[in-house]
């Protein structure tokens, strides 16, 4: 478990500002939920303090500290995730149409890669 969590999630850390390439499914479905997982966790010790005066304060501050320090990396790897499908990034502002721009962006994220290099760059499955 923690090589997988060092591959899917730590790696895509690193790369938080890396908006070329291609990502594969697994890298991008792996990070979405590990990413997931921390959320509901920090979320969750968040609510167990929120109790406490000063504390639940500070407590309550981490989720929100937590999306924003993830946010690049998960734009980064969404970017990749589209480019190995041959679709351009901006293909992502398609989360601003309400419910069914997401959808079309689920079944983009669920599509195999395209075969081969593309436009975007080497296959990264080879």
């Amino acid at each position: 478990m923690e090589k997988e969590f060092r591959e899917w999630y730590i790696d895509v850390l690193k790369k938080y500002t890396v908006f070329t390439g291609r990502a594969r499914r697994k890298e991008y479905w792996m990070f979405t939920l590990f990413n997931l997982i921390i959320s509901i966790a920090i979320s969750i010790v968040a609510q167990l303090f929120a109790k406490i005066p000063v504390i639940g304060l500070i407590f309550g501050l981490l989720p929100l500290i937590y999306a924003i320090a993830v946010l690049l990396p998960s734009l980064a790897v969404a970017i990749r995730r589209l480019h190995d499908t041959n679709r351009s990034g901006w293909f992502l502002l398609l989360a601003l149409i309400p419910i069914l721009g997401v959808i079309i962006l689920i079944i983009f994220f669920v599509q195999e890669g395209t075969p081969g290099d593309n436009q975007y760059g080497a296959n990264p499955k080879a």
